[in-house]
């Protein structure tokens, strides 16, 4: 998938970031090579053990400082209006969007920004329809909890941001397009 053009999102996501950052679901910390200079620190929160060892070793190449920890989406170690920004990539799918999203907003400073690269809810009624089949069924059990079919940006919205640039995509490009393949990407504030 990096090769395939998700680095260079990666990348989208994550360029002109300054100040203090959260990343929630910080995986294996494949976005860690992406943060610009500007950034003076990452608090990277994973819960799964596994992911949080090959996340220490990424942190340990990047470019700015990343403190891996063990966390929470619904429960994200840090201060009121600790951050200037948080970041979720491909992760609002698999956990408590509301209570992520709260969170979010608890620990950001009051103009601070949500940075987000997601699968969503895809426009067309038939993939939504495959995609809330699937979602019944089998695909969180194989996808580690994922449901694509989610309206991520009106779970944004309803939580209290405010989509300030936002980009849809489908991604991979595929002969035929996959159930998971409509993404966003995008930058939200506290309204």
């Amino acid at each position: 998938m990096e090769k395939s053009g998700l680095s260079a999102y990666r990348m989208q996501l994550l360029e002109g970031l300054t100040g203090s950052v959260v990343e929630i679901g910080a995986g294996n910390g494949l976005n860690f090579a992406h943060y610009p200079a500007g950034v003076t620190s990452v608090r990277a929160v994973e819960p799964d053990p596994y992911l949080r060892i090959i996340a220490l070793k990424n942190a340990g190449e990047a470019p700015v400082p990343v403190e891996v920890v063990d966390g929470l989406s619904g429960s994200l170690p840090g201060a009121d209006g600790e951050f200037d920004a948080a970041v979720v990539s491909l992760v609002l799918c698999s956990v408590d969007q509301a209570g992520a999203l709260r969170e979010i907003r608890r620990v950001l400073k009051p103009a601070g920004q949500l940075r987000f690269l997601e699968h969503v809810r895809a426009p067309s009624s038939g993939m939504r329809w495959v995609q809330r089949v699937l979602d019944a069924t089998i695909w969180p059990r194989l996808a580690g909890g994922c449901h694509m079919g989610r309206d991520t940006v009106g779970a944004m919205q309803g939580a209290g941001f405010k989509i300030e640039r936002i980009d849809e995509f489908v991604f991979p490009l595929t002969q035929v397009p996959s159930p998971a393949s409509s993404c966003v990407i995008g930058v939200a504030r506290p309204a």
